[in-house]
């Protein structure tokens, strides 16, 4: 099983699309820890402005995991990605295909929601 940890804090709205996307990219099994830094000074300093930071179990960082291109990389090189969710995503976010296509999003009003 593949252990993430999630720097985030409550109400991030990109962390929320970050999780999206990674229930959709990420080809295996995954534990998502999430930290929560603003309870504490040293975390809110280093990833304050940063977040959603997305962090492997090596400590290998992933800043702007929310855009899909940077995390289908960050998954590909360990081994984690699932090509057929990203070449299906990436056709869409090129204007091709079904948004039914990609799991996790949901069509309302005529608008794509992840997560």
């Amino acid at each position: 099983m593949i252990t993430l940890r999630l720097y985030t804090t409550l109400g991030c709205h990109l962390c929320h699309q970050l999780e999206a996307l990674l229930t959709t990219l990420c080809a295996g099994d995954y534990r998502l820890e999430r930290v929560e830094i603003s309870e504490d000074d040293a975390l809110m300093e280093r990833y304050g402005v940063r977040i959603p930071v997305l962090a492997d179990a090596e400590g290998r960082e992933l800043e702007r995991g929310f855009d899909a291109p940077r995390l289908a990389a960050w998954l590909e090189a360990r081994g984690w990605l699932n090509t057929s969710a990203w070449e299906a995503l990436r056709r869409q976010l090129e204007g091709e295909g079904s948004p039914r296509e990609v799991r996790g999003a949901e069509m309302r009003d005529g608008r794509r929601y992840l997560g």
